[in-house]
């Protein structure tokens, strides 16, 4: 599987994993899913609004400074990246949920339109406190879904814990089967 595919098919999982942990958060109450559970970043809620915040954060960097300029990532270029890992978007799950499924679509559309060029550039940002990196873009692209899972697992973990079961999570079962030869 070429880099292309795989970006695509991590879009994919990535919008069926959230699909199943905002679904799963749901059925607890608003002061369990805001409890501090000892996590990274606290609470259930505390975790999504990092995921949310984080991939925005890099997908403004891909949409401002990869030079292709990605047009599927237009309406991230045009807004003010969270200025914080732990920056707090949303108080609430249900707003939080509206945002991850319109941000989600967004990652799935750009994935589609990815190419072996796009992924052989070198990316120059700042991260949030300023320090200035050069990074392969294929590389950073692994980063981003990579850091969507690890991430996802400690929510995962965390609701597991309330008493709330998420399912399979595994990528296996997005996989499509291959007839014998």
């Amino acid at each position: 599987m070429k880099l292309c595919e795989h970006a695509v098919l991590m879009a994919g999982y990535n919008r069926w994993m959230n699909d199943k942990i905002y679904a799963a958060a749901a059925r607890l109450p608003h002061e369990a899913l805001s409890e501090d559970r000892g996590a990274f970043f606290g609470s259930v809620l505390g975790t999504l609004n990092h995921l949310l915040a984080a991939d925005l954060i890099w997908l403004h960097r891909f949409a401002s400074y990869h030079p292709t300029r990605f047009e599927a990532l237009d309406p991230i270029r045009n807004i003010a990246p969270p200025t914080a890992i732990d920056q707090q978007l949303h108080d609430r799950l249900a707003p939080l949920q509206v945002q991850r499924s319109e941000l989600d679509a967004r990652i799935e559309d750009w994935a589609g339109c990815l190419t072996d060029a796009d992924l052989d550039q070198v990316l120059v940002y700042a991260n949030t406190k300023g320090v200035v990196s050069h990074r392969d873009f294929g590389g950073l692209l692994m980063h981003f879904f990579n850091h969507q899972t690890h991430h996802r697992g400690q929510v995962t973990t965390l609701l597991t814990q309330a008493g709330v079961d998420v399912g399979a999570t595994d990528l296996l079962l997005l996989l499509p089967q291959h007839a014998p030869d």
